[in-house]
């Protein structure tokens, strides 16, 4: 459950109208100056599922440069729309990371030339949205089984833990065993105090919308892939927090399994 706005975010909302209309700042800078203020003097009431006192995860797992996105695929948008269909059952043919790398791209890549913004549409250019991605043993090519985080700066992944997961976070899923089946299982999660410090509570609902462009770009992108997507809304926000390790006060809200149709 999601908290009203507390006075410290009011407070800073207000503080962020103020230095709009009274400095000469874009946009951008609002959104930047907002954010910092936010993060470092008034840390929101809006906590993780998983509970208080969760740590991020460790970072002592090297990082791995994803191969660069195409930008030009073999199947126009127009039939990608036509085609797409949500699919809940899949073979156990391996993704490729060429695959992973094009899917995380049209999730939340970086699409601007020497910039920041991304794939999928936020409001204010805000981006609460993660991506995490668990992926089973020989599932894809070349990588090993695990939990991964996507950093959009610089087209990443992290690995956070060497466990496959997919059958646990199947089972948090009110039993939708079908999910364990897929070779990846993507998580997208908010962290709605990046969002809030700008917009307040109405920022809730514009994390929700950008979850949802998010989920149908990965839809998209897999179906010119060749691939198909699931998509699951039903969990335990507390049990899938906990088992892929996501970093504090960020809330999952769909999981997409991804693999070759069954």
């Amino acid at each position: 459950m999601v908290n009203r706005m507390n006075k410290k975010e009011k407070a800073l909302s207000r503080l962020i109208q103020i230095a709009r209309r009274n400095i000469s700042l874009s946009r951008r800078q609002v959104c930047q100056f907002g954010a910092m203020v936010g993060l470092s003097f008034l840390p929101l009431q809006i906590r993780h599922a998983s509970g208080k006192g969760r740590k991020p995860f460790k970072k002592k797992e090297t990082k791995m440069r994803l191969l660069p996105p195409a930008l030009d695929g073999d199947m126009s948008l127009e039939m990608a729309i036509k085609q797409r269909r949500t699919i809940r059952s899949f073979s156990s043919k391996p993704v490729t990371q060429e695959q992973l790398a094009q899917i995380c791209w049209a999730a939340q890549g970086i699409t601007e030339d020497n910039g920041f913004k991304r794939a999928s549409p936020s409001a204010g250019a805000l981006y609460p949205a993660d991506i995490y991605v668990i992926a089973g043993e020989e599932c894809i090519v070349g990588m090993a089984a695990g939990v991964y985080h996507y950093e959009p700066k610089g087209h990443l992944i992290e690995k956070i833990s060497g466990e496959d997961r997919r059958r646990d976070v199947a089972i948090a899923s009110l039993g939708q065993m079908w999910m364990a089946k897929a070779p990846m299982q993507f998580v997208v999660t908010a962290e709605y105090h990046r969002i809030t410090c700008k917009y307040g509570d109405r920022g809730i609902r514009y994390a929700f919308m950008e979850v949802g462009h998010i989920a149908q770009n990965i839809f998209l992108q897999c179906q010119t892939l060749g691939l198909g997507a699931g998509i699951v809304g039903a969990f335990d926000d507390v049990k899938v927090a906990k088992l892929i390790g996501t970093k504090e006060n960020h809330e999952p809200l769909i999981i997409l399994p991804v693999g070759y149709r069954g």
